[in-house]
Formats: structure tokens, sequence, C-alpha cells
């Protein structure tokens, strides 16, 4: 398991880390919606998408529409506003299906029943800050038991944990290390949590001064304390933290400190069954990396360190 929230693992309390996290970032999370059509364009793009909708299945390109499935409750990645789903993934998305010469419909669903989706044939693929891991690829359950058939990835986005500090990060941190005989914040039981014990051991270790961990119920309470100079630091996935910097009290309470730890790839999820979804969803992205469209995606939501240089398939571990 890795260090991140349930896109990457299933524990319900990391999934409540997240979403504590963004409510007081102020962002609005509304409740679910059901089907959310989001135009890529209103005719197939001009500008080279000819040759790349030609790459897709027959299907897509006959009804013009890219069926994703999505769990919108993890701002910035995604989540509702204003009746919309909104976010990283869906801004990465509109900028593959305007290459693709379609338009994209997410769907939201609970991000367990996902891949379900998927298989059953309801969605094309799903985009949902999926962890690209080798137990999904071979639809094996949490205890390394075949339960599918598993799916391919078309990797996109890299996202670790990276640490909360106060604006200007006054006692200078940039990373787990420069935490010794200081105090951290974190949400009770939390995979963070973990993080940061594990990190304590390793203080003990190497004889430095002991790491002070103090854990509350909720995230809120955590970055609470940072920002009133109790605590040194919080910890969340990296794109929560970067917008959680960016958002609470209007960019001035907070900013991401040092790079992530235990980085990996988020992916697009294909069924096995549509290499050529795959495939076409591979060049498109290739594509958008080339033309800086893709930048501009990452730079609007201020996570341009999760950037991946080029398209791979199934690179998770």
């Amino acid at each position: 398991m890795t260090a991140s929230t349930t896109r990457r693992a299933t524990a319900a309390r990391t999934r409540m880390a997240a979403v504590g996290a963004i409510a007081v970032a102020g962002a609005l999370l509304l409740t679910a919606c059901g089907d959310q059509t989001e135009e890529a364009d209103k005719s197939k793009t001009e500008s080279g998408s000819d040759s790349l909708h030609s790459k897709l299945p027959t299907g897509i390109q006959k009804s013009g529409v890219l069926k994703i499935g999505t769990d919108a409750q993890y701002a910035p990645m995604e989540y509702e506003e204003g009746g919309k789903i909104v976010g990283i993934d869906p801004d990465i998305a509109a900028a593959l299906a305007k290459e693709l010469g379609v338009k994209v419909q997410f769907t939201n669903s609970t991000f367990d029943g996902l891949v379900t989706t998927l298989n059953s044939g309801r969605q094309n693929a799903v985009m949902s800050a999926m962890s690209d891991t080798k137990a999904r690829q071979e639809g094996l359950d949490d205890k390394g038991k075949k339960a599918g058939k598993g799916v391919d990835f078309v990797d996109y986005f890299t996202s670790g944990v990276s640490l909360l500090v106060k604006k200007g990060n006054p006692e200078g941190i940039k990373g787990l290390d420069d935490l010794c005989g200081k105090k951290v914040a974190v949400q009770r039981g939390t995979i963070y949590e973990t993080t940061f014990k594990d990190q304590a051991k390793k203080c003990d270790k190497a004889g430095d001064k002991k790491l002070a961990i103090e854990a509350f119920d909720t995230d809120a309470e955590a970055q609470t304390r940072v920002k009133a100079g109790g605590a040194v630091a919080d910890l969340n996935d990296y794109p929560v933290s970067a917008y959680i910097a960016k958002k609470a009290g209007g960019g001035k309470d907070f900013e991401v400190a040092g790079g992530q730890t235990d980085a990996g790839p988020f992916g697009i999820a294909v069924s096995k069954d549509e290499p050529q979804l795959r495939e076409a969803l591979k060049l498109a992205l290739d594509k958008i990396i080339k033309s800086g469209e893709y930048t501009k995606v990452l730079e609007k939501w201020q996570v341009t360190k999760s950037a991946v240089d080029k398209a791979s398939i199934n690179a998770g571990s």
C-alpha cells in the first residue's frame, strides 16, 4: 500500500482526510448529480483530430461521445461545482477529447464501483485519480486473489504525498527528515499518520531529536494547528496539499514544502478488451503534452510537479 488516499488505497479514513481538507480550503462539494456531459468541442476539431478520431473504436466514432466514469469528491482532481463535474481530470479529458474529435461525458459514481461500470460497458474509461497498480492491472483483490480480468492504464499524472506548512515556511522544512525534533499535526487513523509514525521511528534510529505527532479527528483541525504555529506541518496527497495552499485564506495561509514522497502514476483505466481505445488515448495524451495543452491544465491547478513527460501504458507497480 502506498502513502496516499483512497484513489490509491481503499481505507475510508483516508477519503475522509481528503474531504476534510477540501472543506477547509473552501471548495464547494455538491451531492452526486448523475450523468454530466462536458463538450470538448461542438464538432470535430480540424487541427489533426481527424487522424486520431479514426483510431477510436467504431462505436465511439459513431456516437461521437467518450463516456468516462469518475467519483467527483476529490478536489482538485474532480469535484462538483455549480452542477458540473470540474477539476484536473475533466480538464485533461477535455483536451484529449478535442484531439480525438469527440465529446466527453463524465458520470459520477462511487469509487469502488468504477471498474465494474467499465467492464460492464456502461463507461468507455475511468478517470478518477486512480492509481495504476499491478493488482488493478491483473484484477486482484486486497488479498491478492483473482477477482476480475483487470484493466489497462494510460498513465497521465504522478502523485505522492506532500507536506503542508505555514505560508513562508518559517521552519525551513524541505522534507520528512527536517521534521525530527519538531511537532506535526495530522488526521488520526489516516495513512498520513502512519507516514509520520514511520518518520518518527527513523528520527529515533538516527539518534535525532524526537518527532512529536499530534493527531486530530479531522484534517481541518490539523490545518488549524499548523496555521496557528502549534505544529510545523500537515500531510496530504500532493494535489490536495497544492489545492489547499492555493485556496485557504486566499492563498495566504499555507504552502507546499519540498517534493513528493511515494509518488506513483495515476492512469486512465480502460477495459482489457479495448486495446484500440487504449492506444488512441495514449496518442492523444502524447499530442497534448507536445502541444503544451497538458501543461496549461497543470499550471491552472498549480500541480506542475505531477507532470509526466510522455504517455505510458501500465507503468504502475
